[in-house]
């Protein structure tokens, strides 16, 4: 490799983490973005030092604005030793492991922001200038992003390693379990360092975080720390992550609206409520697509090849018009409901039964969708192409509040 500033690189740092004795079960939540109002009302319930009051601040002091409000707490916090920092860098091995027995299982650290990491999601503005906002306030990195990469070697071996002994720390929430174990000696962090330089990374989860990383970093150059942003590095090969679709709920489109719009595309083909919402759509060969609301769903199949060349923008990668979520997002919300997947009445969801739930409060429909394949992810992100906002979930994600990343001093 001629260029060693494009390598992949994953920097030991001083974690900040919840001091010795805490009930971390009641301070720890998931990524901000997964996070729907009901959900936040019961972390912050949950602990006055929930990491929720920092990752989704409400306005309080600072003149009304929840950045410096952020801020403030967790200089608060820091102060009483609600906080501490680790004594001296280390990289982390992080898993969080679900009831299901789905497992995420890697290394965290700062990821250098010039190595080759390749998003594969289209990102909006709005969201990326919020959490560049609360970083630039707090000078933290709160949330690690989830990167996947393609390894199998001495990196994957320091992390197995590491987890065949007795965690450092381990807290269950419910059923997931999440353990942590410090990786510090000189001998493995070469390795893993060895390992990573000549590989490159897709980003799982946190493409608006990378976003602001990158944007904290072009604000603020000359910032200790700013050019590494915090994420959890997972070997596809060895422990690979699991992908599924996220779907959408349209507030006030009706029931009926939806199914004479999507007819004028697709086949439309009457559910029962009792039917199996992902097993009915499993067993489709091509783009297909489950909307509902309460008991009424209805399968979108064979979707019409006149309405793909219409709706389709020029210019896309021939697996465009195989990818649901693409074909969701330019051909069933923008061409046959006339609705930016941008608009303030789209909502994602991750559960099956929240979207369904949120399409009866609102109003409106579900739409739910298949994960895409994960060679397709891959193949559209080598090639430079970035997919619609929204359209993989992967998982598990790693929660918030166990490892954090200050940005204002040398971690050295």
């Amino acid at each position: 490799m001629s260029d060693a500033r494009r390598a992949l690189r994953l920097m030991p740092f001083r974690a900040i983490s919840y001091a010795p004795g805490t009930d971390l079960a009641a301070v720890i939540c998931p990524p901000y973005d997964v996070i729907g109002s009901r959900a936040l009302e019961e972390f912050e319930a949950a602990d006055p030092h929930n990491i929720v009051h920092l990752t989704l601040p409400r306005p309080g002091a600072a003149d009304g604005d929840r950045y410096l409000f952020a801020a403030e707490q967790l200089r608060r916090w820091r102060r009483a030793g609600v906080l501490r920092r680790d004594t001296s860098p280390a990289l982390y091995v992080y898993e969080h492991r679900t009831a299901t027995g789905a497992a995420a299982i890697g290394l965290v650290g700062g990821v250098g922001l010039d190595g080759p990491i390749l998003p594969h999601e289209n990102t909006f503005p709005g969201p990326v200038a919020d959490r560049a906002a609360l970083m630039t306030a707090t000078r933290a990195q709160f949330e690690p992003i989830l990167l996947t990469y393609d390894g199998d070697g001495a990196a994957s071996d320091v992390v197995d390693a590491a987890a065949a002994a007795a965690p450092d720390l381990e807290v269950s929430v419910g059923a997931d379990v999440h353990r942590i174990w410090r990786v510090s000696d000189a001998d493995s962090l070469t390795d893993v360092s060895a390992d990573l330089a000549d590989r490159s990374a897709l980003i799982a989860d946190g493409h608006h975080r990378f976003a602001a990383y990158r944007a904290v970093h072009a604000a603020h150059p000359h910032e200790p720390g700013s050019g590494y942003g915090l994420a959890l590095l997972v070997d596809a090969t060895r422990h690979p992550l699991e992908l599924r679709g996220v779907h959408r709920s349209i507030a006030g489109l009706s029931f009926d609206d939806a199914v004479a719009g999507a007819a004028k595309g697709f086949d439309v083909v009457p559910l029962a409520a009792s039917d199996d919402p992902l097993g009915r759509l499993s067993v489709e060969g091509s783009t297909a697509f489950l909307v509902g609301t309460g008991d009424r769903r209805v399968l979108l199949r064979s979707a019409r090849p006149g309405v793909l060349d219409d709706a389709i923008p020029a210019g896309r990668p021939d697996r465009w018009r195989h990818l649901d979520s693409a074909v969701l997002v330019d051909v069933v919300l923008a061409h046959l409901w006339n609705i930016d997947d941008a608009d303030e009445r789209v909502s994602y969801h991750h559960d099956i039964g929240d979207a369904l739930r949120m399409s009866q409060r609102t109003g409106g429909v579900a739409v739910l969708v298949r994960p895409p394949a994960l060679a397709d992810v891959l193949a559209l992100a080598d090639g430079g192409a970035r997919m619609p906002r929204k359209s993989t979930s992967f998982g598990p994600k790693p929660w918030t509040g166990l490892l954090m990343r200050d940005l204002a001093a040398d971690d050295t």
